[in-house]
């Protein structure tokens, strides 16, 4: 019987090489998206556009990294914009009010997202709740939080040496935190490439109870991914405080949403099983080369998210469409 289970596994998570496989598609998606808004506007293939875009994407692609291992388990986490506020709003209250080193404070807002993740774990495993339930619980106890903490109101004022972290462009290309973003990336690529314990996550998502017949500790592992992609969504914060040189109660509305949608649009399934890093980062690409672009282009904020919305939408329906024609 275990021989049996074995060997559908290890034919079915063996490492993926290319940083894109699987996501072929989105990436065509995105090359094309390049080409048009290279015809319609003249600033868009510049190099400083180029950067812009990746600065404004790497706080989505630094909570897309944890959300990528919540969906490819089979689960979902609506609570990472919550978190990311909360994150920050603890560490602008240590480091403002408490007096703390702002490196301690970093630590500690950091460890502050992955107790929320840790929650939501603990609620999904031990007190059976469904992901959906259980992180709308977080979304709101992290949201209400983040404004208790100050009251409401936003933390101002960082040393230089942390907005520099987002706002100095080292070697006159990337900040540090766009650095960071691209470390996570590769060492999250490796991690669900190579190393059992990660492709472990893709047999929980293809079905929990073969993955616990073949010996994986699906409750460990559920609540080990809910707190790492807290700690992402703490990580992002920082990165968010760095950039606006403050913390904002109300950061990171609309979050969950925009992450979500970077995942399935990179060919991830919400049914779990299926995703990858690599698809992920085309999924934020596509995002923020449509928002940029319609930027220039002048479109209203409005109608783009009425595009982003239909092109979430041609996503799902295209994975859906394909798990037809694979059956």
């Amino acid at each position: 019987m275990e021989a049996r289970i074995d060997r559908p596994a290890t034919r079915t998570f063996l490492p993926r090489f290319s940083l894109t496989s699987g996501a072929q598609g989105p990436l065509i998606g995105l090359i094309l998206l390049c080409v048009i808004f290279s015809f319609t506007s003249d600033h868009f293939l510049s190099v400083r556009n180029g950067l812009n875009v990746l600065d404004q994407v790497t706080v989505l692609g630094i909570l897309a990294i944890g959300m990528t291992a919540v969906i490819v388990i089979g689960g979902i986490d609506l609570s990472v914009g919550s978190v990311l506020a909360l994150s920050m709003m603890v560490m602008g209250w240590l480091a403002r009010d408490m007096e703390l080193p702002m490196a301690l404070a970093i630590l500690l807002g950091i460890g502050a997202g992955a107790v929320c993740g840790l929650a939501s774990g603990l609620l999904i495993t031990l007190a059976r709740l469904p992901a959906f339930i259980a992180t709308l619980t977080m979304m709101s106890v992290a949201r209400g939080l983040a404004n208790i903490l100050t009251d409401g109101t936003q933390i101002v004022g960082y040393p230089d040496w942390f907005t520099a972290l987002a706002t100095v462009r080292n070697f006159g290309f990337l900040s540090l935190t766009v650095a960071l973003f691209l470390v996570l990336v590769a060492v999250s690529w490796l991690y669900l490439t190579f190393r059992p314990s990660g492709r472990n996550l893709y047999a929980i998502g293809g079905s929990r109870e073969v993955a616990r017949l073949a010996g994986i500790h699906v409750g460990r592992v559920t609540i080990a991914v809910y707190a790492a992609a807290g700690a992402l969504a703490g990580i992002a914060g920082m990165a968010l405080a760095s950039r606006l040189d403050s913390s904002q109660p109300s950061a990171g509305l609309g979050y969950e949403l925009d992450t979500i949608a970077a995942v399935v649009i990179g060919g991830a399934s919400l049914s779990g099983g299926v995703g990858s890093i690599g698809g992920t980062v085309v999924g934020v690409l596509i995002i923020g080369v449509l928002r940029n672009g319609l930027n220039l282009l002048g479109v209203s904020p409005f109608v783009q998210q009425v595009v982003i919305g239909l092109v979430i939408a041609a996503a799902v329906t295209f994975d859906t469409l394909g798990r037809r024609h694979n059956r």
